[in-house]
């Protein structure tokens, strides 16, 4: 019987050939001994079908039309068997050593239904970027609770685990949403379960012009305040959210 629990990971994936590569290669030269490997693929035109044939063998990879990122990261979440949930997308990178950091820290601390770690943000070249941001979210995250995650959204996707028992409680994610869908979910596992977060950085997390981070942070950002709502905050909560939404796109005008 192996020692550690199942981990499902999930990448969906589309037109991301330039960088599916290295997010490959980040899940499997984990060497972790008790994986499952999803690439849920929206039909890409480009390359990416050419590198995952590459692969065939290591994982298990589809490529059909969808109806956008979260419903491919469900479509992987139905065909997980995993005790522990996650998803990387297809410019992202998992850092040395991650999968056994969140295993043991699962398994000494049965009680945590989800997990929570620290980043680096990089550039198109894998350039180390934006240090202040990965400073001013950690701030946040080490003072973590549904109060603050209101205010502001700094759990870090790449680098967030989950049992898979939230999904058969809480449900999968809001396929209705194309940027917010994730911050939606981590509202709804702050409100439901006990979580851990930890300073150790566990991904890469990539900026380029063609991510949605990159390109479409303004709707990103509307479509955060439109989440929030959901989850009635209070009046403080909202204002603060907005107005640090605010300065943000005013800071990303300046610097552009």
């Amino acid at each position: 019987m192996n020692k550690y629990p199942k981990i499902s990971i999930i990448t969906p994936s589309f037109n991301q050939g330039k960088f599916i590569r290295d997010t490959i290669e980040s899940v499997l030269n984990q060497n972790y001994p008790n994986l499952e490997y999803f690439i849920i693929d929206g039909g890409s035109s480009d390359n990416t079908l050419d590198v995952l044939r590459q692969y065939q063998g290591y994982l298990t990879w589809v490529s059909e039309k969808d109806n956008g990122q979260a419903d491919a990261i469900n479509k992987g979440i139905r065909m997980s068997t995993g005790e522990i949930i996650t998803f990387i997308n297809s410019d992202d990178y998992y850092l040395p050593n991650t999968l056994f950091k969140v295993a043991d820290l699962f398994l000494t601390h049965p009680e945590i239904v989800w997990i929570t770690g620290n980043y680096q943000i990089i550039d198109e070249n894998k350039k180390t970027i934006e240090p202040f941001v990965v400073k001013y979210k950690n701030y946040f995250r080490k003072r973590s609770n549904p109060h603050r995650l209101r205010l502001t959204n700094y759990i870090i996707q790449p680098s967030t685990f989950w049992r898979k028992k939230a999904n058969d409680e809480i449900g999968l994610f809001d396929a209705t949403l194309r940027y917010t869908f994730d911050y939606d979910y981590w509202l709804r596992l702050m409100d439901n379960y006990p979580h851990l977060c930890i300073d150790d950085p566990l991904s890469a997390f990539r900026i380029h012009g063609q991510s949605k981070g990159g390109a479409e942070y303004k709707q990103q950002f509307k479509e955060e305040i439109d989440v929030l709502k959901r989850y009635q905050p209070s009046n403080f909560e909202y204002l603060f959210h907005v107005i640090h939404n605010w300065l943000i796109v005013k800071s990303y005008n300046i610097f552009k």
